[in-house]
């Protein structure tokens, strides 16, 4: 199979594949005579693989640890379900964060009048206090 055909098969841009070709995500593709990248129903799979771990948030240092988890058939899917619980850990931290900031945003639209006047908590707030 070419780029454009693992590319549609996998839900990846052929960019985002050479790309991770480039940072050693995945094996460089092999090449034909003509030097065109070829590819294997093995690479959708890794490729899908990818996809999914990506979608769920996993940094690409994560995926490539995941990659050689799955890969290795005598693993312990003991580090398998450590690397997902230190992943939840950091979607927490970013949800907690994430309300925080909601918390903010929302106080300072209940302080702003929305109406015709210029002035504004919120312009004030994001202006910092040194603000003339």
């Amino acid at each position: 199979m070419n780029i454009g055909t693992v590319a549609r098969r996998s839900g990846l841009p052929a960019k985002t594949i050479r790309y991770y070709e480039d940072i050693g995500l995945i094996p460089p593709a092999r090449r034909t005579e003509s030097g065109y990248r070829a590819y294997g129903e093995t690479d959708v799979q890794t490729l899908r693989f990818i996809q999914r771990a990506r979608g769920l948030g996993f940094s690409v240092k994560d995926v490539g640890a995941l990659l050689a988890l799955w890969q290795d058939q005598s693993r312990a899917s003991a580090d398998v379900k450590a690397l997902a619980l230190a992943h939840t850990a950091e979607i927490d931290r970013k949800i907690a964060e994430l309300e925080g900031m909601r918390r903010t945003v929302l106080h300072l639209a209940e302080r702003c009048h929305g109406d015709d006047r210029p002035e504004c908590p919120i312009l004030d707030d994001l202006a910092g206090e040194g603000r003339a």
